[in-house]
């Protein structure tokens, strides 16, 4: 049985969508979904990193769309006098 939540992601484009959720009982990762560890570096054994092993409990790739969302435009449109000089002027307005 799924366990669905739903989800706004960015990628490929803005979207909502479904996804599934780790089991909450799963007696490997305790409803965590994975297990994260911490590995260094071979030749000098320092910290390089943090690493996610998932749990067999759920698919991180198991996904619907739900809704595409618009996409933002970036910078945001502004909308300027285009008589005024520097989006302002010192003039009366009669």
């Amino acid at each position: 049985m799924a366990r669905l939540r739903i989800e706004r992601t960015t990628w490929p484009r803005p979207a909502l969508v479904l996804t599934d959720t780790p089991r909450p009982d799963c007696p490997d990762c305790e409803g965590e979904g994975g297990a994260e560890y911490d590995y260094g570096d071979p030749e000098t054994g320092e910290y390089a990193g943090t690493d996610w092993d998932p749990c067999h409990c759920w698919d991180e790739q198991r996904r619907w769309i739900v809704l595409w969302l618009p996409r933002r435009r970036w910078p945001p449109h502004r909308h300027t006098d285009p008589w005024a000089a520097n989006g302002y002027s010192d003039e009366p307005p009669f």
